[in-house]
């Protein structure tokens, strides 16, 4: 069993930056597409930014790209979403996920992911 816990969250002010991390435990992640997600007040959890299992690639949500960096390090078991230039649109609880994904693609939505973390609230005011 995977288990996966975010941090970093918090108060950021608009144009600031903000790191999250996802540690995982319970499993090694080396065949596991990692996605963060997010859920604001009122809305459908929806995908920020995904990575396949080696790293080699990513894709982002088009409201991020750009501003959003998603990146981790096996030999840690550990992810991260680094947030540049954060909008208060951005503000939300922030989910890692995980999927089992051997053919290292960086495939994740909300409706196939394995395993979630509890989530870690981003809260981007002035």
């Amino acid at each position: 069993q995977l288990q996966l816990v975010e941090s970093g969250g918090g108060l950021v002010q608009p144009g600031g930056s903000l790191r999250l991390t996802c540690a995982a435990s319970g499993l090694a992640l080396d065949y596991y597409a990692i996605g963060w997600f997010r859920q604001a007040p009122g809305k459908e959890r929806e995908g920020v930014s995904c990575i396949s299992s080696s790293g080699r690639s990513s894709n982002y949500a088009d409201s991020v790209k750009g501003r959003f960096t998603i990146s981790r390090d096996n030999g840690k078991n550990t992810m991260y979403l680094q947030m540049y230039s954060p909008k208060p649109e951005d503000t939300a609880v922030y989910y890692c996920a995980a999927r089992w994904e051997p053919t290292n693609q960086a495939i994740c939505a909300t409706s196939i992911m394995d395993y979630w973390g509890k989530g870690t609230l981003v809260t981007v005011s002035s």
